[in-house]
């Protein structure tokens, strides 16, 4: 089996690395990535993509199809991956999320591949009525990110065929502890802060619902989104990836990391306007059709997880919403360096 993963060298794509060589000792897999995280390791025992057969530097938006040929399967993790990044970059986002996407699935049918896997998001959902959303549902897309997962689903699904199954993994916000860590995500914020600062800022009113996901449950479903046969959820499949004991509210959330370690303080912005992504939703389809591959970590091991590996890395920056661990950080420190341009693509130097 030859599978190709592109976005591996972003904060995802460990977990997906080593679950895919654990699951396909034999496969060759191969990496695709512009690059821009690659640096960003934290705390690794080895470097991750020992695990890969190859890496590749490149940019998705110019993806070389000759890299295409006896391909298997392909996984699409790639992407400007949160709202504070696609206000900025909103154009990009599209570019990158959506229509390099597109053009990638493409380039895959055309080239034989039979599996297509993308990360999509049940971001998509945004300000959602009363109720756990199911696949069905209404969308609301409120941001760059959310526009490009929902554009990029409706795109894919004429291309599925009986000979290329896409499955579109709708996944709930990440969460957990990897080798490229992020910051930038609301419970690895919360647990970052209760041990630096003795304090949770939540930036909103707290009352916002959102779906949570720690990075090794969703490498397992990228594993099975290689192993689905169309039998299961048919050629073209949208579905929300996650669990239904994981949606919160986000000041609970952050009680039960007060409550993992003692001292803290939670607080929330009582003069923050209304936070309109809040949504429930319902992972019964995910369920039904992928069984043997459920989440298996919940909210109290993650939190676990995190403290313990922060701890591990002696983590004590009480600014860290300021340092390299945000992603959007990092992308302002290359622009500054010059060594990205306003596109994000690399400047070559002499």
């Amino acid at each position: 089996m030859k599978i190709i993963i592109a976005g591996n060298l972003g904060y995802i794509g460990p977990s997906v690395t080593n679950q895919l060589r654990s699951t396909f000792p034999d496969a060759e897999l191969i990496g695709f990535d512009i690059g821009y995280f690659a640096h960003s390791l934290v705390n690794p025992s080895f470097f991750p993509e020992v695990m890969l057969n190859s890496q590749v530097f490149g940019d998705i938006r110019n993806f070389p199809e000759h890299l295409l040929k006896d391909v298997d399967a392909v996984l699409d993790l790639a992407a400007i991956s949160n709202d504070p990044m696609g206000n900025k970059y909103e154009a990009i986002t599209m570019e990158v999320n959506y229509k390099a996407a597109v053009k990638l699935a493409e380039l895959s049918k055309k080239n034989g591949v039979k599996k297509f896997v993308y990360a999509s998001s049940c971001s998509m959902y945004g300000e959602a009525s009363d109720y756990p959303k199911k696949e069905g549902d209404e969308l609301n897309p409120l941001t760059a990110y959310a526009r490009s997962k929902v554009a990029a689903e409706k795109d894919f699904e004429p291309l599925a065929s009986d000979d290329f199954t896409i499955t579109c993994l709708r996944f709930a916000t990440a969460c957990g502890f990897t080798n490229r860590l992020r910051l930038d995500l609301v419970l690895n914020d919360f647990v970052a802060g209760a041990l630096v600062n003795k304090e949770i800022g939540i930036l909103s009113d707290g009352t916002p619902w959102r779906p949570m996901i720690n990075t090794l449950d969703m490498a397992r479903a990228f594993e099975w989104g290689i192993l689905r046969e169309k039998e299961k959820g048919g050629a073209f499949l949208a579905v929300n990836t996650g669990s239904n004991e994981w949606n919160n509210q986000i000041k609970p959330l952050a009680d039960v990391v007060a409550e993992q370690i003692p001292g803290v303080r939670v607080s929330v912005n009582k003069d923050a306007p209304p936070d309109r992504r809040s949504y429930r939703v319902n992972f019964d389809l995910f369920k039904e059709l992928a069984p043997d591959h459920q989440p298996v970590w919940d909210l109290e091991s993650t939190i676990r997880e995190i403290k313990d590996n922060l701890i591990e890395i002696n983590f004590n920056d009480p600014n860290f919403r300021e340092s390299k661990l945000i992603r959007l950080r990092v992308l302002k420190y290359l622009e500054d360096q010059q060594l990205i341009d306003e596109n994000l693509e690399w400047i070559s130097k002499n």
